[in-house]
């Protein structure tokens, strides 16, 4: 991961133009592709970004960010630059289940039908380089479908399914990957952004999937 610290002007030009006018900001490029710009708040969320694959041209007071599919591009005009490091982060194992996420993923995989008829299972915690997928499966049409579980369902769980499906789709064997966001309770923001990017959310019952092998009740 590299880290700067730069007084920087940022335009994003795509399918709207965007501008963040002169101001010291953090700019996050990850090993994964990804590049996002912070501020001194507004918590997690990045002021703009661009999710990988994308490349970096970089020249005298002036960094281009470039989508590689669609285009887009994010343009830093640099004035300074106060801190710039690189660090390597190595493999990260993920977000570690509680108790009712775990089994919840250990439910819904066994009875995986319970998305669709037809739907099966390829695997539980399917390994990619920033962390295993809760669940990998396919849909009655065969398509490979990318499943990620939470108890409470918030934009980061949008945002981490979110960086999964760009390096599922990566894999022509998996190709094309959709997104099923599933939770006990969905918070309306991350219903609005999963489906903004054409991730389907499902709300699960975690009493009535505990009840299915008792009384073949479903959610």
């Amino acid at each position: 991961m590299r880290l700067v610290i730069a007084r920087c002007s940022v335009d994003y030009v795509g399918k709207l133009t965007a501008h963040l006018p002169l101001a010291t900001r953090l700019v996050l490029m990850k090993a994964d592709g990804s590049v996002s710009i912070h501020a001194d708040d507004r918590a997690f969320k990045p002021l703009n970004w661009m999710n990988p694959p994308c490349s970096v041209k970089e020249e005298e007071g002036r960094w281009t960010v470039t989508h590689g599919k669609s285009g887009e591009q994010l343009i830093l005009t640099i004035e300074d630059i106060l801190h710039d490091s690189s660090h390597e982060l190595g493999i990260d194992p993920g977000l570690q289940k509680d108790g009712v996420e775990a089994h919840l993923q250990e439910l819904l995989a066994e009875h995986i039908t319970t998305l669709g008829e037809g739907w099966k299972l390829i695997r539980r915690e399917y390994p990619t380089a920033i962390g295993p997928v809760d669940i990998l499966c396919r849909d009655d049409t065969s398509a490979t479908v990318a499943v990620e579980i939470k108890r409470r369902g918030e934009i980061d769980g949008v945002e981490q399914l979110t960086r999964y499906l760009d390096l599922l789709n990566r894999d022509p064997l998996l190709a094309p990957v959709r997104g099923i966001f599933a939770a006990q309770e969905i918070k309306p923001q991350a219903r609005v952004l999963a489906e903004d990017r054409g991730i389907g959310c499902v709300t699960l019952d975690y009493d009535a999937l505990r009840g299915i092998e008792r009384d073949g009740t479903l959610f």
